[in-house]
């Protein structure tokens, strides 16, 4: 496990934000010099940190070299995408762009590699000790965040998520697992240029704005469970579920023809597991030639599942957002949404009324391969954090 720091710049306590609290920009995939467009959209306000969702149609290394060039004093981290939430809504083929102006925002990113091999106490006392400066260097600043992505096809988000957690202390983490659209081949994430796989990016925030990590799900468990009779934990995949092979027993449990479940089933049909008091998604993301499920998060034998039914997305999104705006609207929402839900949304025709919702609560951020809440990876969800005008 190698562990590297890129300090962004510092906020300056006295300056006055005179810009918008967040800068966000959206470029097409295929513009000639999309970083270059940001860098305009952006115009000269001094920013701590840049967010760039990437979408896997781009050339990635391309991008985040010239990211690098155009913002040299800045953290940017970058991620590919299953897809793109702009100012429009859920999006395709589109690069996001979200900044963080110094007169608002303290920063300080940690590229952490070869996360399938992590060296816990090394992590945790670097983490530990940049927590602690950033915050002796802002004393002013008194609402915090952190901000994580993630290799989404490494398969160690759960235990990676655990391993960090502790360190934050009463920092609230969320964030999302980087995708590769439908393909699930290869995730790509990015810190100041440098490229890698198997990686994370986590980036400690400071803010002088309100701020309030949320993470909202549709489902509602049901009285229908089943029990992981047989897995492969490290792989993410279940052989058999009440002692029959996982797939047939999985369709006969949903009411589902065997040889037609595909991701539309998995969407539509989602198994929670209770941890605690609350339920989280277990989704399944594909059945493989063996007829095994293969799982986008932890799974293990005896764990018991439980078929959830989902709720109408457009309303609970929208009392949901309503509740984020109790006291006052958000004047931004960073969103890591994941891939089930649109792919669910797609399949219900809700793309364009899900999009009116995130586009009047100016919601930006991506889709993903899992979300992350504070200890835990969980799918089927959309975590973030809503930013709001007033000062803490």
């Amino acid at each position: 496990m190698t562990l590297s720091v890129e300090a962004g710049p510092r906020v300056n306590a006295t300056t006055v934000a005179k810009a918008p609290i967040v800068l966000t920009s959206q470029v097409p995939w295929s513009d000639t010099s999309p970083m270059n467009q940001i860098k305009q959209d952006f115009g000269s306000e001094p920013l701590s940190f840049i967010a760039l969702f990437v979408s896997p149609r781009a050339d990635f290394e391309e991008v985040v070299a010239e990211a690098h060039r155009l913002f040299p004093d800045t953290d940017v981290a970058a991620c590919t995408t299953a897809g793109e939430i702009s100012k429009l809504g859920y999006d395709e083929g589109k690069i996001i762009a979200v900044g963080f102006p110094t007169a608002g925002f303290a920063t300080t990113s940690l590229l952490i590699e070869d996360i399938h091999d992590l060296n816990p106490l090394p992590l945790i006392d670097r983490i530990t000790l940049e927590r602690v400066r950033l915050q002796e260097r802002n004393p002013d600043l008194n609402s915090n965040f952190a901000f994580l992505v993630v290799d989404g096809m490494s398969l160690s988000e759960d235990a990676l998520t655990a391993t960090i957690s502790p360190a934050l202390r009463e920092m609230p983490l969320f964030g999302g697992s980087a995708g590769d659209g439908t393909d699930f081949r290869r995730a790509l994430v990015a810190l100041n240029g440098k490229v890698a796989v198997s990686a994370a990016v986590l980036t400690l925030v400071r803010s002088r704005y309100r701020t309030q990590v949320f993470s909202l799900d549709h489902l509602i468990p049901s009285e229908e469970q089943m029990v992981v009779t047989e897995a492969d934990p490290e792989r993410r995949i279940v052989k058999s579920i009440n002692a029959e092979p996982a797939a047939r027993e999985y369709a006969r449990i949903v009411g589902k023809d065997p040889d037609q479940l595909d991701r539309f089933t998995f969407a539509s049909h989602p198994v929670v597991v209770r941890i605690g008091a609350a339920h989280h998604v277990r989704a399944i993301q594909q059945v493989n030639d063996a007829g095994e499920l293969v799982f986008f998060s932890a799974i293990d034998e005896g764990m018991v599942l439980t078929v959830a039914s989902p709720q109408n997305m457009v309303d609970h999104l929208h009392n949901k957002m309503a509740d984020l705006s109790d006291q006052d609207k958000p004047a931004h929402i960073l969103g890591c949404d994941c891939i089930l839900r649109r792919i669910e949304a797609e399949q219900r025709q809700m793309t364009r009324d899900l999009s009116n919702v995130m586009a009047s609560y100016n919601v930006t951020g991506f889709s993903t391969y899992g979300e992350q809440i504070g200890p835990l990876h969980v799918n089927h969800t959309m975590s973030g954090v809503a930013i709001y005008a007033a000062e803490d």
